[in-house]
C-alpha cells in the first residue's frame, strides 16, 4: 500500500530516464563480473583395466600338527560317547562281511586310543591269516586298495612356473613378462579401454589379447576390485589401472613372444620379488594368502 501512494504521489517518469537507468545497471554488471578464460585445456586420463587370473587350489591344504592333534581328539569324544555298532543286525554271523567290518574296526580302534586299548584277538592264527587273505581279495575285487595319486605333482619337483598342475594346495595367479618403454616388466594382463566400451568386457578382450583366446576364463564379476595409479612419462595426464578377478576353467595361456614374451603361474609369495614395489603394494591385498 505504501508502494502504491509513493508512485501516485511521485508523477511521471520519462521513458528515457528508465532506459538509462537500466543501460546503467547492466553495463555495471556486466564490467563487475569476472572474465572467464581457459588457462589449461582439460586432458582426459588414460583408462586401462587388468585381469588377475587365478586358478583355485586342486588339492584340499595339508591339516597343521594342531588340526591334526583337534581332529583326532574329536574323533576320540565321539567314539567314545557312540553307541556300539550293532553289526549282528546288519551282517550275517560268521559272513566274509562281518568279518572284514572286524578287522577295519578292530584298526579304527587302535588309530583313536591306540594299540594297548584293543585287547588281543582269541583267533586262530590260521584262521585269522586266512580272513585277512579273503579280506585283501574282496578288497581288490571292489576296486579297493587302489595307489592313490601323489601330492606332490612332477611339475612342483622340476619348478615348472608354466604348468597349472603345480602348488596344487595354493592359488596361482597368471603373470606376464611384457616390454613396456623399452624394458621387461611382470605384470597381470592388461590393456586399454576402447571408445563405448564398458571395463568388464574391455577386461576380457585384453585378457585373450595378451595370453591367448587358447583357454576359457571366466570374469568373476563387472565392478573392479583394485585400481592402480601409474605415473606415466606425460605427469598431467592421469593412469588409471582398473583390475578385475577372473577363474581359469580349462586350458592354458599362450603369448606371442614379442609384446608378451613370457608368462608364469605363481603363487603370492613367488610374484613379490617379480613386481615393481609400487604395484605390489596395491595388488598384495587383493591376493589369497593360501
Amino acid at each position: 500500500m505504501l508502494a502504491r501512494n509513493i508512485l501516485r504521489h511521485s508523477g511521471p517518469c520519462p521513458r528515457g530516464a528508465i532506459h538509462r537507468a537500466f543501460s546503467t545497471q547492466a553495463d555495471t554488471s556486466s564490467s563487475s563480473a569476472p572474465s572467464v578464460t581457459s588457462s589449461k585445456p582439460i586432458l582426459r586420463p588414460n583408462i586401462a583395466t587388468a585381469v588377475i587370473l587365478n586358478r583355485s587350489p586342486i588339492l584340499t591344504r595339508t591339516p597343521t600338527p594342531f588340526e591334526t592333534a583337534f581332529y583326532s581328539y574329536q574323533a576320540r569324544i565321539r567314539r567314545a560317547l557312540s553307541n556300539p555298532f550293532p553289526h549282528e543286525f546288519y551282517f550275517k554271523q560268521g559272513s566274509l562281511l562281518q568279518t572284514r567290518f572286524t578287522i577295519e574296526e578292530r584298526k579304527r580302534e587302535k588309530i583313536a586310543f591306540g594299540p594297548s586299548f584293543v585287547p588281543p584277538e582269541d583267533v586262530d592264527p590260521e584262521k585269522a591269516a586266512a580272513d585277512k587273505a579273503a579280506v585283501e581279495q574282496l578288497a581288490q575285487q571292489e576296486g579297493e586298495g587302489e595307489e592313490l595319486a601323489p601330492r606332490i605333482h612332477p611339475s612342483d619337483i622340476s619348478n615348472d612356473i608354466k604348468s597349472l598342475d603345480r602348488q596344487g594346495q595354493r592359488n596361482l595367479y597368471l603373470l606376464l613378462l611384457a616390454n613396456e618403454g623399452g624394458k621387461d616388466v611382470w605384470r597381470f594382463p592388461q590393456g586399454p579401454v576402447e571408445k563405448t566400451e564398458l571395463l568388464h568386457q574391455a577386461a576380457q578382450r585384453d585378457l585373450y589379447s595378451e595370453a591367448g583366446d587358447h583357454m576359457d576364463a571366466w570374469i568373476v564379476g563387472r565392478n573392479p576390485i583394485g585400481v592402480y595409479k601409474p605415473v606415466g612419462p606425460a605427469p598431467e595426464v592421469q593412469n588409471c589401472v582398473f583390475f578385475y578377478k577372473a577363474h581359469i576353467m580349462a586350458g592354458q595361456a599362450q603369448v606371442d613372444g614379442e609384446k608378451v614374451k613370457d608368462f608364469a603361474w605363481l603363487t603370492k609369495e613367488e610374484i613379490e620379488p617379480r613386481v615393481d614395489k609400487e604395484y605390489w603394494s596395491v595388488v598384495k591385498d587383493i591376493l589369497s594368502d593360501f
